[in-house]
């Protein structure tokens, strides 16, 4: 018997939602034996644009989609759902500082945190909406009564990126590189800490002997990619950033396998001196009963512990300029 699953998906009509939709809809996120309903919600100007996307999924005749709906209202959108992917954000604009998109942003995802009210009682939340770490605990602040473990925002593909860059450094397949860990921020703070990388079962440090690239380039490729896509073609990465997406959720449904972690941003708990609720990324595992726990005892050398303190300090800024939506 076929289970079904409901999913919200803001911004439903930008880049990264045409990526996405097809893509969920067709049974490759939650598997060929469970049926999904699309919610998509986007700003009343775009709606237009969103039924267009909309009748394409539609003419794709996937045998897993039940419905596809679109909304204007995130609390209309969002009822009666398992997952909502939080992709829509209000882009920065020129001259525009990252604290500024920080404050526009701020009621959008506060808005949509008070929405997630009439969602179904096993709501999973995902931020991509940049800046998502704040975004997410500005929409966590304002849903009352779920659970802050139900949230996370997206670091995936700052990990996929760095794990293709071992990879490529190292010669080998990217299949060979796991335990690519991603701390902190999803900006050009964030620590992609290859210290703890595997690569074919060794330690990165150890195949990679050009630690000097390890600790300056490899870093700089990582926490800058994003800006390097847009000046090579002129737009986003959207395709790169769905994929990643969809990464994410399936490590949250899926049992991480023995030795292995995934990085994604969850509220702290307080673990290697991030302040407890801040939304940090970690290592992380989900366990055979579908809640994840963050891994634990990972060692820091001095130049690792810089760049954690660089980027804890940076969330901790930001989450003084937004305090008064929390």
């Amino acid at each position: 018997m076929s289970s079904t699953v409901r999913v919200a998906v803001t911004g439903a009509a930008g880049q990264i939602g045409y990526s996405l939709l097809f893509r969920i809809a067709s049974g490759e996120l939650f598997g060929r034996d469970t049926k999904v309903e699309l919610n998509l919600v986007e700003i009343p100007v775009a709606l237009e644009a969103l039924n267009g996307t909309a009748m394409e999924v539609n003419d794709c005749a996937f045998d897993t989609l039940t419905s596809i709906n679109c909304f204007d209202d995130p609390a209309r959108g969002f009822e009666g759902c398992n997952w909502v992917l939080m992709v829509g954000s209000k882009p920065r604009g020129p001259g525009m500082e990252r604290n500024d998109l920080i404050r526009e942003n701020g009621p959008i995802f506060t808005g949509q945190g008070q929405a997630l009210q009439k969602a179904a009682a096993d709501v999973r939340v995902a931020v991509v909406g940049n800046p998502c770490n704040t975004n997410c605990l500005i929409a966590a602040a304002n849903a009352d009564g779920i659970p802050r473990d139900r949230f996370s925002a997206m670091t995936r593909l700052d990990e996929n990126r760095a794990r293709h860059q071992l990879a490529h450094k190292a010669g080998v397949a990217v299949d060979q590189v796991s335990n690519m860990t991603i701390w902190g921020n999803h900006s050009a703070t964030q620590f992609p800490d290859f210290f703890h990388a595997r690569i074919a079962g060794r330690a990165a440090t150890d195949v990679i002997s050009d630690h000097q690239w390890l600790q300056g380039e490899f870093i700089a490729n990582v926490q800058k990619r994003g800006a390097a896509i847009i000046k090579a073609r002129g737009k986003s990465s959207a395709a790169s950033a769905a994929n990643a997406l969809l990464d994410h959720v399936k490590s949250f449904i899926e049992p991480t396998a023995d030795g292995h972690w995934f990085s994604a941003a969850v509220p702290s708990d307080g673990s290697y001196g991030v302040d407890e609720g801040l939304i940090f990324s970690f290592p992380l595992r989900t366990k055979d009963d579908g809640n994840y726990e963050i891994v634990k005892g990972l060692a820091h050398n001095e130049f690792a512990q810089e760049k954690m303190h660089t980027t804890l300090t940076e969330l901790r800024e930001e989450n003084a300029v937004v305090k008064d939506l929390l």
